[in-house]
C-alpha cells in the first residue's frame, strides 16, 4: 500500500520431506518482515515507518519408523521474533509419533492424522527491540509437548489442514504455549495452489509488555517442487 499510508509485508514458508523404508527426514523454515507508516495530511512532515513484523525460524526433524504407525523422532530448531521481544529461542525435542491413518481416496483426495508426544527444552533469550531497546532476563522452557497434524481432502483439488501444538513448561515458572495453523488450499495445477490460512499463537507468560495472543490471516500461493 502506498499513498496516504504505506505498508509493506513479506512472508514465506519453505519445507522439504524425504521418506525411506525406515526413516523420515524433514526440514522447514519461515520468515516474515513488515513495515508500516501511519496516515498523514498533505504538507506535513512524513511520518516515520515502523517495523510491524520481523521473525524467522528453522526446524529439522528425523523420524525412525518402528512400524507403519509408530515412530520415534528427534527434533531441533531455533527461532527469533523481534516484535515479541524474543532474541532467540533454540530448542530440542525427543518423542514418539503415531500415524493414525494416511489414506488416499479414489477421488484423488487424501486423509492424514498424526500425533506427537514428546519432551521439549528451550532457552529463550529476551531483548526488547521496540519501542525502546532494553535487555530482559532470559528464561528456560521445558516440559511435555503434544502436537497434531490433520489433513483432509475435501475433493481432488481442495484440501483442509490443521496443525496444532501445546507445550506445558514445568521448569522455572509455569507457562503454556499454544500454536494453531489452519489452512484451506485449492489446487490450480499439480504444482500450484491458492490458499487461505489463519494462525493463532498464544503464550501464557510472554515477555514484559507483550500481549498473550497473536493472530494472522493470510492469503497465499503454494508452489510444490
Amino acid at each position: 500500500i502506498t499513498g496516504n499510508a504505506s505498508t509493506l509485508t513479506v512472508s514465506g514458508l519453505a519445507s522439504a520431506l524425504r521418506k525411506t523404508e525406515h526413516w523420515i527426514y524433514s526440514v522447514k523454515a519461515f520468515g516474515a518482515y513488515g513495515r508500516s507508516r501511519p496516515p498523514q495530511l498533505e504538507g506535513e512532515l512524513e511520518s516515520l515507518s515502523q517495523v510491524v513484523a520481523l521473525n524467522a525460524g528453522i526446524e529439522l526433524r528425523g523420524d525412525r519408523r518402528f512400524t507403519e504407525l509408530l515412530s520415534g523422532y528427534l527434533l531441533a530448531g531455533v527461532l527469533t521474533d523481534h516484535i515479541g521481544s524474543v532474541e532467540s529461542r533454540p530448542y530440542g525435542e525427543a518423542g514418539a509419533s503415531v500415524l493414525w491413518f494416511d489414506t488416499k481416496k479414489e477421488s484423488g483426495g487424501e486423509s492424514t492424522l498424526r500425533t506427537d508426544f514428546a519432551f521439549r527444552y528451550a532457552r529463550e533469550t529476551r531483548f526488547q527491540y521496540y519501542p525502546e531497546r532494553l535487555d530482559l532476563p532470559d528464561v528456560d522452557i521445558g516440559g511435555p509437548r503434544f502436537g497434531a497434524l490433520f489433513r483432509y481432502g475435501i475433493s481432488k483439488d481442495i484440501t483442509f489442514q490443521e496443525e496444532a501444538e501445546i507445550l506445558v513448561s514445568v521448569i522455572t515458572e509455569s507457562r503454556v504455549l499454544f500454536n494453531s495453523q489452519t489452512q484451506v488450499m485449492a489446487n490450480l495445477t499439480d504444482a500450484l495452489a491458492l490458499g487461505v490460512g489463519f494462525l493463532v499463537k498464544s503464550d501464557s507468560a510472554p515477555p514484559p509488555g507483550k500481549v498473550s495472543t497473536d493472530t494472522a490471516l493470510s492469503f497465499n500461493l503454494t508452489v510444490a517442487l
